[in-house]
């Protein structure tokens, strides 16, 4: 009976596992890992996570992961050095790439793989270590990472654990301060790495439990060697365990994870992964993705579904969950806070990058995580003084400009997000918006109507983003009957007009004289400081002013001159001196590898010619995406570049993002329905005989005949159904 039984409920797991592929097929997390002739291709990663999770679990394919691998693993490489149970997803700049273990017959700390035997799903990752031979599977709930290992027969079984390995030491000043490995019995380890580098004093608590006892032990300090001894504190720490393998040749490692402490950690893995069923484990870690997958179903061919469901599967790799699971999280001011019951604390806010479309898309799919994100955010404020403005293990880094928290905030609360304080997030968002803190210096702001270039460098597309982060300031001010308020933030939010140049036609630079700072080129580049642009040049950021599009036309010359100015932009491919390293995806000047430009080929819908819109979106989404390692036209940006995707597929994107409007541009699949939170869906339907018929020739919404060039996020909200009929010629 119990052997039946047991029988019974292993096919009831296959059935619900093969149901539960019915989308998670789609994902190649593959994708966006390895660039291919010196371009950007992502810097994704292929391990294993749950949706916005603490751990990432994934090999690392350099000794000291930098800018160009920043998620630790590049699909070019043919070496991996372990796996570690951090990292970023997508990003320019590499941290985190924590606690590291590699399994070894041997006391190597490295073997050679290949992809023919290297395979990932959501959830789950596995290769076989060419050199030692041990085939090693990866899983992963939110704040546990579980290892098998499957040791060849007759080889002694070893596993390194490595509290040294991280990020290149020689960025950001990157150092161990102190760490711990302590054996607290035969199957278990513990310890905490302290580390500061692009993320401030980072604490690092963990909690291991092996499916098989400690034979023997090895602890290196540095050059210093300590055998069987029960613990080890340093700066330089690696301990090599041997295990006892008469049973079978598979080890089962479960590594738990906290930023609070090793208490938590123990209790993390013992609320999330208490048992030992490493398949059962994996598959929650599938099922848990094919939930939130499933929030877009769509139609189209397999290629686009697989591009479609891996750019949405990026998207939900980051915020990562940063309290444990009693709610305890290391706030900003370094103390042990806790949020209330049923709350989470969320951290790895990459806001210059993801307001612009990654969170309008949380916006529309994870209303009911909204509410902890603000709160997130919000605690920074309280703890910190200020909002982040890129934040990541609860630590501001402060890279990048504007203050981007606030449009996510604001349209949060625009959009009646319940869950959301309004008078609290005002008082966020008002304070963030006044006391100056670094590239913000907001007396200069106030005092010189723009920022000028020898006070403060970026100062263009500082004063661009800033007045667009004043014009949502305003929003709520008004909503909130603050008039005095809004008054004082409506005219900052012009503040781009005093940097635009009439004789030019283009937003340059001023000294604090008001005096043109020249020689200037509009091709020019600039990096992250010493210059008026920020990774980008006079042309990228010319169309940013997404809070007032009408008055950047008027200023253009109207939307002949607009429009023009568009198809010079996209056809024009000159360059002036050295492109910034984020420079790539090129459509004339038009760069999709960097944000500054993700909504510039959508303007065209607002000065009266739709079609070009649709020829452009169509081409980036045809020509700058694939579903090979060097998917994306540049860094995935923390789901950023993903989200566009996703949003182009669906046929409609947020230039304003704190609007309520989405400008369409053209649909890619022949269907796809959102899944709303209330239990409505919205249908967009598409249907084409040739590939080739991007452009639309009508639309209806709900039945009746749509002219308008955008839909209202309370469109979708209300459920209904958008209908295109395409066209392989435009409708001019």
């Amino acid at each position: 009976m119990k052997r039946l039984v047991h029988l019974l409920v292993t096919f009831i797991l296959s059935a619900n596992f093969i149901y539960a592929q019915n989308l998670t097929r789609w994902v190649n997390p593959f994708i966006g890992t390895g660039a291919v002739n010196s371009s950007l291709s992502g810097n994704n990663y292929p391990g294993a996570t749950v949706p916005f999770g603490m751990v990432q679990l994934s090999p690392d394919t350099r000794e000291a992961p930098d800018w160009a691998q920043a998620s630790g693993y590049d699909y070019n490489d043919s070496t991996i050095y372990g796996f570690s149970h951090t990292r970023l997803s997508g990003t320019g700049a590499s941290d985190f790439i924590d606690i590291l273990m590699f399994p070894t017959v041997s006391d190597k700390t490295k073997s050679a793989f290949t992809h023919q035997q290297e395979r990932a799903r959501p959830g789950y990752y596995q290769v076989l270590l060419d050199d030692e031979g041990i085939h090693a599977e990866l899983t992963a709930s939110v704040r546990v990472g579980v290892h098998r290992y499957t040791y060849p027969q007759g080889k002694e079984a070893r596993l390194w654990l490595d509290l040294d390995h991280s990020a290149n030491k020689g960025s950001w000043n990157r150092r161990i301060i102190q760490s711990q490995i302590r054996i607290i019995s035969p199957t278990e380890v513990e310890g905490y790495r302290i580390i500061t580098g692009w993320a401030k004093l980072r604490k690092i608590y963990f909690h291991i439990e092996f499916s098989k006892p400690i034979h023997f032990s090895e602890f290196h300090d540095g050059g210093r060697k300590y055998k069987n001894t029960p613990v080890i504190n340093g700066t330089d720490l690696h301990g090599l365990f041997t295990f006892d393998m008469r049973q079978d040749q598979e080890l089962v490692c479960k590594v738990a994870l906290s930023p609070v402490s090793i208490e938590n950690a123990r209790l993390n893995m013992s609320k999330e992964v208490p048992g030992w069923d490493f398949d059962n484990i994996a598959f929650a870690a599938g099922d848990s993705w094919e939930k939130e997958l499933e929030k877009i179903t769509v139609r189209g061919t397999d290629l686009q579904k697989t591009i479609f469901y891996t750019a949405l599967y990026h998207t939900m790799v980051q915020p990562n969950t940063m309290s444990d699971v009693n709610g305890e999280y290391m706030a900003a001011d370094y103390t042990t806070r806790k949020v209330a019951d049923n709350e989470v604390h969320y951290s790895t806010f990459s806001l210059w990058d993801t307001f612009r479309a990654a969170h309008p898309l949380y916006t529309l799919l994870h209303t009911g995580r909204i509410p902890d994100f603000i709160k997130s955010m919000m605690r920074q404020y309280d703890y910190y003084g200020y909002l982040p403005v890129w934040q990541l293990w609860g630590q501001d880094n402060y890279c990048m400009i504007g203050n981007h928290s606030i449009p996510v905030i604001v349209d949060a609360v625009l959009k009646g997000v319940a869950g959301v304080d309004a008078e609290k997030a005002y008082e966020a968002v008002h304070s963030s918006s006044i006391v100056s803190h670094p590239n913000f210096p907001f007396e200069v702001w106030e005092k010189y109507g723009y920022m000028p270039e020898d006070i403060q460098t970026q100062s263009v597309s500082i004063t661009l983003e800033q007045a667009f982060d004043d014009w949502c300031v305003a929003l709520l001010a008004r909503k909130l009957g603050k008039e005095e308020d809004y008054g004082r933030f409506m005219k900052r939010s012009a503040f781009y007009r005093n940097l635009f140049n009439a004789e030019t036609k283009f937003f340059q630079p001023k000294n604090k004289k008001g005096e043109w700072m020249e020689p200037f080129d509009p091709y020019k580049y600039g990096a992250n400081g010493g210059y008026p642009f920020t990774e980008g040049n006079a042309w990228q950021y010319f169309w940013y002013v997404p809070q007032n599009i009408p008055d950047l036309i008027s200023l253009t010359g109207g939307n002949k001159a607009f429009t023009a100015k568009l198809d010079t932009f996209f056809t024009v491919n000159h360059q002036s001196g050295e492109l910034n390293d984020n420079a790539s995806g090129f459509v004339g000047q038009y760069a999709h590898g960097n944000e500054p430009s993700h909504h510039v080929a959508y303007l065209y819908a607002c000065a009266g010619e739709p079609w070009k819109t649709q020829k452009y979106v169509a081409h980036i989404m045809n020509e700058l995406y694939n579903d090979s390692s060097s998917g994306y036209a540049g860094n995935d940006d923390c789901g950023e570049m993903s989200a566009w995707y996703v949003f182009g597929a669906l046929g409609f994107y947020p230039v304003n993002p704190v609007s309520g409007e989405y400008i369409i541009g053209t649909p890619m699949l022949e269907e796809a329905a959102i899944q709303l939170p209330d239990g409505k869906t919205f249908t967009i339907k598409a249907p084409r005989k040739k590939h080739n018929e991007i452009y639309i020739r009508s639309m209806k919404l709900n039945g009746k005949k749509y002219t308008k060039n955008y839909i209202t996020h309370q469109d979708i909200m209300n459920g209904g159904t958008l209908e295109f009929v395409m066209s392989a010629t435009p409708r001019k």
